[in-house]
């Protein structure tokens, strides 16, 4: 079957104001990059001629500056989840510009085919290729597309001229039953297959292919430093003491890493932990760093929703794919985030946190507890379900301006209930086993910044009452004081006594 070749503005003015929009990939790896651009121009068309256009996007997880950039500039969002992190794009949402709701990653997928957040108009699929029974064969991003194009009333695939082929046979697309018919989900090691390698559409929604090329534009990471490099050696360092005191098996377990910076720092630790043995990853995204471990033979095998990789990185991968077929797997989010094939496959959970407070809380997404940052995106699925739930932080930030261990989060995304070591370039708080004063104690003496502990603890003396002490009058003055004057090292708890 020949379907229609059109133009990205052909296929935005198919687009209507007020339509649920759902997109390919997955922390920009394999979102749409020229419709979601010209969706942006008929939007700013439709604004100034005084009309009103906004659409309702919902993806895997962040897209990129084509996708969430333009449109954001644009003012063309109407709501957004469950996942972003483009700095036009926060902006509306802190200014309620564009109504962002944040959610589990893993919980999307499912939410949709029961019609939690009403019909799906239209689905935007970047793709390596497109066969003429309508099966194509997806890019470096899985996300919710499988679930979105079942959904959909009509589709536009981008045929990126970047993608090769050879792609074919990298992806496992799977979707479960739902409740009540659901089975178990038979993945039973990182590598095991259970879906088809491509994507099967319906011909008949298929409204238009559109070329693209480019790849997709994920920023290189910043170069490792002492407080990163600490990080990742500290990381390092607790695994292998888990590991000779027998609480991990001396095999390992498959380990999943969130991302940025200081979780590319940690993965680079464990190129260089041979007490550790080569390991296998069951993660949502595989960074620069994995593609060198795998090339080192650190990492066996990765299971994933995308390759997120800086451009050289993916231009790198996709050159080689006779080498990393074996070796990598692409998944829907909603496998790939499983809190039942964590749970199953004993997953060491490492992500990282915006702050963390003393007794044990976690704050992944809120600045100073009111302002969004980029979202709570996976780490809740394999935090509340992993073998060892690992967050980690520098200990402050801004030149010590803010301590990232405070004495209560400003937002709460992952409680005490669910955290079981917290790490900075100070040390390491393995706070399982303890109760909410031993919790600070140990948080304070290994993870706070030194120029911090002294306030911390006084804290912890002003701090009255119950199993968990505070001062709710003073609980939040780190962050008060901050925003006061800049610099929470001034907090004087003498006007809280």
């Amino acid at each position: 079957m020949a379907f229609p070749i059109i133009s990205p503005s052909e296929a935005a003015e198919l687009i209507k104001n007020g339509d649920n929009v759902g997109f390919s990939g997955f922390t920009a790896s394999g979102s749409p990059k020229v419709i979601p651009t010209a969706i942006a121009e008929k939007a700013i068309k439709e604004h100034e001629e005084g009309r009103p256009f906004k659409i309702s996007i919902f993806t895997g997880a962040s897209t990129n500056r084509w996708a969430d950039g333009a449109l954001a500039k644009a003012n063309a969002i109407d709501r957004r989840t469950p996942y972003q992190n483009t700095p036009d794009l926060r902006l509306r949402i802190n200014a309620h510009d564009c109504h962002y709701f944040d959610l589990h990653l893993s919980e999307l997928a499912q939410k949709f085919r029961y019609n939690t957040y009403g019909d799906l108009d239209v689905a935007i699929i970047e793709v390596a290729k497109v066969f003429d029974n309508g099966e194509v064969i997806l890019g470096t991003g899985v996300g919710n597309i499988p679930t979105f194009a079942r959904n959909a009333k009509k589709i536009f695939l981008e045929l990126n001229e970047k993608l090769p082929e050879g792609m074919y046979g990298l992806h496992d697309i799977y979707i479960p039953l739902d409740p009540p018919n659901r089975r178990e989900i038979p993945i039973f090691k990182p590598s095991d297959r259970i879906g088809v390698p491509v994507l099967k559409l319906d011909p008949a929604k298929i409204a238009g292919i559109v070329h693209s090329d480019s790849y997709d534009g994920v920023g290189g990471f910043t170069a490792l430093d002492d407080t990163t490099l600490q990080i990742g050696a500290n990381v390092c360092n607790f695994l292998i003491g888990e590991v000779r005191a027998g609480r991990i098996p001396k095999t390992f377990l498959p380990i999943q890493s969130g991302v940025g910076n200081v979780a590319n720092a940690v993965l680079f630790g464990l190129g260089d932990a041979k007490e550790l043995p080569p390991f296998e990853m069951y993660t949502e995204v595989i960074q620069d760093a994995v593609i060198d471990l795998m090339k080192m033979g650190r990492c066996k095998f990765g299971s994933t929703c995308s390759l997120t990789l800086s451009d050289d990185k993916e231009a790198e991968v996709l050159s080689d794919l006779d080498f990393f077929r074996d070796k990598i797997v692409l998944r829907p989010a909603e496998i790939s985030n499983n809190p039942e094939v964590i749970r199953r496959l004993g997953v060491i959970a490492m992500n990282t946190a915006l702050e963390a407070d003393i007794f044990g809380n976690i704050n992944s997404t809120h600045v100073v507890g009111t302002k969004m940052m980029n979202g709570i995106g996976g780490s809740g699925d394999f935090t509340r379900n992993g073998y060892i739930s690992i967050f980690s932080c520098p200990s402050v930030t801004k030149g010590g301006l803010i301590s990232n261990i405070v004495p209560m989060v400003s937002h709460t995304d992952h409680n005490e209930h669910s955290v079981d070591v917290i790490i900075t370039e100070q040390g390491v708080a393995d706070i399982r086993g303890l109760d909410p004063v031993q919790r600070a104690e140990k948080i304070i003496d290994n993870c706070a910044n030194p120029m911090y502990r002294p306030l911390l603890h006084d804290y912890l003396k002003l701090a009255k009452g119950g199993q968990t002490p505070h001062s709710l009058h003073a609980a939040l003055a780190f962050h008060t004081t901050f925003l006061q004057c800049g610099d929470m090292s001034k907090t004087d708890w003498a006007k809280y006594e």
